[in-house]
């Protein structure tokens, strides 16, 4: 190439370099346009709050700070050291762990056994099983606490109504506490169970039809194919559905909240529950903020192990 034409291909570029620029500007704007709005919002009402309230655990901020919230007293970590000595905490802490190491396995578990159910066993009727089991998932928790609080009621609740019918004393299960954290796991379990139902007929569906087919030539039997062929190719599925539950579950709130306020003997308050009273009863919002934190380094170590032992390249 002459060098007349490599000078007119130079001033062509310089020419069309801006107008490239600008296309690119303009639609940069565009995108902002339309993300502006989410951006907006999540800022003033996700963003904002949250560094906020980071801000606040490190303060003895309280009701009297309402009016003035700049002149609370900064105290920089005593409210996560007075965490380390505070045994209603780890009461709570220990309540929480307990629900999500019974909660979890078993919803999974109950969950999987219905999915396989549903997918290869149930033919007639498997729509109506579909909506039955996955209806207490749409409705209000809050609903869900008080009905079963009146069944769950020593005198004229249902399952004791029954018990007392062939011929057996059915105990105050909310206000016993060796009862009452396993009488909320079971409503817990009941309601979530529709979820994971859910979840694992969608993975029970992708896997290849064939694969079980080459196990039955082989003389696999069904306990065989599901070790062997199901829950390998369900390993996504299973940790999706681990992190999910284990972190909602760590959340746990408005089943104690509403059934039984926390007792009997604080056997089943939870973190969740133990700051709604240190921030919202007792208004000390610093330290409601801390055990907030806490519980957010808690669910955020808890998801990282799950997925670095449970992923497919572990």
């Amino acid at each position: 190439m002459t060098a007349p034409a490599l000078s007119r291909r130079g001033v062509a570029d310089q020419a069309t370099r801006p107008v490239s620029t600008r296309r690119g500007w303009r639609q940069d704007l565009t995108g902002w346009a339309f993300a502006a709005p989410f951006v907006i919002l999540f800022g003033v009402f996700m963003a904002l709050p949250i560094l906020i309230s980071f801000l606040l655990s490190f303060t003895s901020f309280g009701l009297r700070d309402l009016q003035n919230p700049i002149g609370t007293t900064f105290v920089g970590a005593d409210n996560y050291t007075r965490l380390l000595s505070d045994g209603k905490f780890w009461k709570a802490l220990g309540n929480t762990f307990y629900f999500v190491a019974v909660g979890v396995p078993l919803t999974l578990a109950i969950g999987l056994l219905i999915a396989s159910a549903l997918s290869r066993g149930i033919s007639r009727f498997r729509t109506v099983f579909r909506v039955g089991y996955y209806l207490p998932v749409i409705t209000s928790i809050v609903a869900i606490a008080v009905v079963w609080r009146f069944l769950l009621n020593p005198d004229v609740g249902l399952i004791n109504s029954v018990l007392r019918g062939i011929g057996i004393s059915g105990p105050d299960w909310l206000a016993s506490p060796a009862l009452a954290m396993p009488s909320i796991i079971a409503m817990a379990v009941w309601r979530n169970l529709g979820f994971a139902m859910v979840v694992f007929i969608a993975g029970l569906q992708a896997i290849p039809a064939v694969l079980y087919e080459a196990a039955s030539i082989d003389g696999a039997g069904r306990w065989q194919s599901f070790r062997y062929v199901t829950l390998p190719m369900l390993r996504p599925t299973i940790l999706f559905m681990l992190v999910i539950t284990t972190i909602g579950y760590l959340q746990l709130f408005e089943e104690p909240f509403v059934m039984t306020d926390g007792g009997p003997l604080d056997a089943t308050l939870s973190v969740t529950m133990y700051m709604y009273q240190q921030g919202f009863e007792f208004f000390k919002q610093g330290y409601a903020s801390a055990v907030a934190y806490v519980l957010f380094v808690i669910v955020a170590v808890i998801a990282f192990l799950q997925f670095r032992f449970l992923r497919e390249d572990a």
